[in-house]
């Protein structure tokens, strides 16, 4: 398994608890534990090289 795909678990672990939440404060809690693992899997996969680079736009030209 891939540690991209532990990370996404674990963020689906973190969304069921939020759902299963007493209270606003436990779920936000829970929800954004869920973005924050689901934001390292991303970023796993673009170290592993599954995912390409963000192609950087070059700012438009001025003329003279």
């Amino acid at each position: 398994m891939k540690q991209s795909d532990v990370f996404r678990d674990n963020a689906d672990n973190c969304l069921q608890l939020a759902e299963r939440a007493e209270g606003q404060p436990a779920h936000k809690r829970y929800s954004r534990m869920a973005d924050a693992w689901t934001a390292l899997a991303n970023e796993q996969d673009w170290l592993d090289g599954e995912v390409p680079p963000v192609a950087v736009r070059d700012p438009p030209k001025r003329k003279a």
